[in-house]
């Protein structure tokens, strides 16, 4: 990977754009901590460092926000409504005939259900804005501190409207300049700034675990945590590069006196076909219990019961909901993600066929089949990475949302191999020693 990166800086086109991503990537980072207007900030970096700030309710998206949500900046709500906006997107393609006709016009279709998402994720952020502006303002947003009733000490209309705008306005910004990315960068622009949302807390929560540690100044655990993540991130990258490769043949086709096809291939199946998705659905559901008794302020049983066994992450029931969701999340994205139905019915148009199964309905059944074969491990693979560093990490004072976490470590080992492989291809295209050899 480092031999990619330096081979990339050598040649000056890719080091232009290493240069242009790592510029967006300083301006996001300068605007995770420019705090909006109407928002005492003396207040908040108390509140911050006197609670936990990882632990709470908006543990998760302040995590893909890099911090810069409960310390209420320009750029709070992060990527997440752009997040929500496409998973929206992608399963309202799968319902409504427009988006799935759209979907399959090529280009012109997918510019259109891009902008589509875009729409959707500045009226995602204008809701969730002002959700985050009542939370701080009803003094939620960091329960148990003394100072979380003064966060925002004018209450007044314009004030909390100007919030929600610069809020709105900041989502817009980061948006951009993850297109910014994608057009004239390196990688994914939405991955990448995700990617260093979750890496800028990194250090941050190393530095905990080291401070909280009992074991020869705190370096034995800081030590372990280390070894622990790293053996994660291997199994992770084991995992996500696995996959089931079905072999396709293509018959020859005679067209005037051009001879078409006759070619070999094969559709890679991968074990972890739905990604990081399932897992965040799952946190995402789970939150809402919380956050209902959280804002209606009950202390009935039922309030009491979810506390106690929903917003507590180490509780039994939490973390067997939790793992059952992932599970069922893994099925269900792969279902609406891959048509087994559409691949059989294009294989059959343009004459391939898998070796020893009949084209059409037998090819798309073959498929269906091998599909629930292997999504089983993948969605039990992702509740265990899920479930198990969580488990593993709280004993030396981590939290769900450290880096070594499931959701964090899935996140930042797909991005990081999907941009390494991206920069290797621009490489090979520009080096063309090994066609000569």
């Amino acid at each position: 990977m480092l031999t990619a990166f330096a081979r990339a800086f050598k040649t000056p086109d890719l080091r232009k754009k290493l240069l242009f991503t790592l510029g967006i990537i300083v301006i996001y980072r300068i605007g995770t901590h420019v705090p909006i207007p109407g928002v005492d900030y003396k207040s908040v970096q108390f509140c911050i460092d006197q609670a936990n700030a990882n632990q709470g309710l908006f543990g998760l998206v302040n995590m893909f926000s890099g911090g810069a949500l409960l310390q209420i900046t320009i750029f709070a709500l992060g990527i997440m409504p752009y997040i929500t906006a496409s998973i929206i997107l992608q399963l309202l393609t799968v319902v409504i005939p427009r988006l799935e006709a759209l979907k399959k016009e090529g280009q012109s279709g997918t510019a259109k259900i891009t902008q589509y998402t875009r729409y959707l994720t500045v009226a995602l952020a204008v809701l969730q804005g002002t959700g985050l502006v009542a939370t701080a303002r009803s003094g939620s947003l960091f329960s148990g501190c003394t100072l979380a009733g003064s966060i925002v000490p004018d209450p007044s209309i314009f004030v909390t409207i100007t919030m929600v705008i610069t809020m709105t306005a900041g989502t817009a910004l980061v948006m951009w300049l993850g297109e910014l990315i994608t057009d004239r960068g390196i990688g994914n622009g939405m991955s990448i700034l995700m990617f260093i949302s979750i890496a800028a807390t990194f250090p941050s929560s190393l530095w905990a675990i080291k401070k909280q540690g009992d074991l020869a100044g705190g370096w034995i655990e800081f030590g372990t945590v280390i070894a622990v993540g790293l053996v994660m991130v291997a199994l992770v990258v084991f995992v996500e590069q696995a996959q089931r490769r079905i072999p396709v043949q293509y018959a020859k086709r005679m067209i005037g006196r051009r001879s078409y096809g006759g070619t070999s291939t094969y559709i890679p199946l991968k074990v972890n076909q739905a990604g990081v998705i399932p897992v965040i659905f799952a946190s995402s559901l789970l939150y809402i219990p919380a956050l209902i008794v959280q804002f209606s302020n009950s202390t009935s049983g039922w309030a009491a019961w979810i506390q106690r066994n929903l917003a507590d992450t180490a509780a039994p029931v939490h973390i067997t909901i939790y793992f059952f969701l992932i599970v069922f999340f893994a099925f269900f994205y792969v279902a609406i993600s891959f048509n087994p139905e559409e691949v059989a019915d294009n294989m059959k148009k343009y004459g391939g066929f898998i070796p020893g199964i009949r084209a059409g309905r037998p090819t798309a059944e073959y498929l269906s089949y091998v599909l629930n074969r292997i999504t089983w491990p993948g969605s039990l693979y992702l509740g265990l990475i899920a479930l198990v560093p969580t488990m593993a990490l709280a004993g030396f004072g981590a939290n769900q949302n450290f880096p070594f976490g499931g959701t964090s470590i899935l996140i930042i080992v797909g991005v990081g191999l999907e941009t390494v492989k991206q920069i290797e291809s621009q490489l090979q295209q520009r080096n063309y020693e090994g066609f000569l050899r």
